[in-house]
């Protein structure tokens, strides 16, 4: 299937790793040209190197260093890369918490990670996309937005808002050829997940399938798969909702979360 996003420029964040990077990995193998963001330089060169070792020396990719948590951070971004076709807001900030002992500041870094990076970005790009009447902008969402779990009640409050952005911004475009979605996975096996199972893994001699399974099991029983999702099958959908084929998909909320979120929509 052929996504038809060849020499589109694509921008995607948080990207160094895990679903961010499967993103990347897979748009670039589809034609684009890929800009990988993330925080730290080390990390972004590893990500750029990888990927050339995947696709080719020649393959169009390039690395932006930028730390999307403040408005000057964002502008590093846009500096270097000042339009796109495609645009994947996939940078967020989450963990456990009891909802007692998150501080203030706390939920003000997961505001301006989780929904004001991503606006900033989008409310910069989309004029650009329309004037061109083609753009993709992705908010890559969480099914905790839609079933909120009590021990990450920041990091699900602005899983749930961005729902809104995304619809909104959506209506926003309305007639202009550009489409804006939510991407929502669900439980992911990322390289940090993995990292987390090790002990485990040693313990019981189970493999890193095997582990992840019994972990879905026991914290998310709602699950179909009954499985972690791999970050290549949320990658493929992202994929899909970037390309020219989803050009009648727009401000929906998109699901690759193996059914842990028990609602049909």
């Amino acid at each position: 299937m052929q996504l038809g996003i060849q020499n589109k420029v694509a921008v995607v964040t948080g990207a160094t790793q895990g679903i961010g990077y499967a993103i990347a990995s897979t748009l670039l193998a589809e034609g684009a040209t890929v800009v990988v963001n993330g925080r730290r330089s080390d990390q972004v060169d590893q990500a750029v190197a990888r990927l050339k070792a995947e696709h080719g020396d020649a393959a169009p990719v390039q690395g932006v260093v930028a730390d999307l948590a403040s408005a000057a951070g964002c502008n590093v971004l846009l500096a270097q890369v000042p339009a796109c076709d495609i645009l994947v807001n996939n940078a967020a900030v989450f963990e456990t918490a009891d909802f007692f002992e998150i501080a203030d500041d706390t939920w003000d870094t997961y505001w301006a990670v989780n929904i004001m990076a991503g606006m900033r970005l989008a409310r910069s790009y989309l004029p650009a996309m329309a004037g061109k009447a083609w753009g993709r902008v992705v908010f890559i969402g969480s099914e905790c937005g839609i079933s909120t779990p009590p021990d990450m009640l920041h990091y699900a409050t602005t899983k749930t808002a961005l729902l809104g952005l995304s619809r909104g911004m959506a209506k926003r475009m309305a007639g202009t050829g550009v489409t804006v979605n939510a991407v929502l996975p669900g439980p992911t096996l990322s390289e940090g997940v993995e990292a987390m199972l090790q002990d485990e893994i040693r313990r019981t001699g189970k493999s890193i399938e095997e582990q992840g399974a019994a972990l879905v099991k026991a914290m998310r029983p709602s699950s179909i798969t009954e499985r972690f999702q791999t970050a290549q099958e949320v990658a493929n959908l992202v994929a899909y909702t970037c390309s020219s084929l989803a050009s009648g998909t727009t401000g929906a909320a998109l699901r690759a979360d193996g059914g842990v979120a028990d609602t049909p929509f």
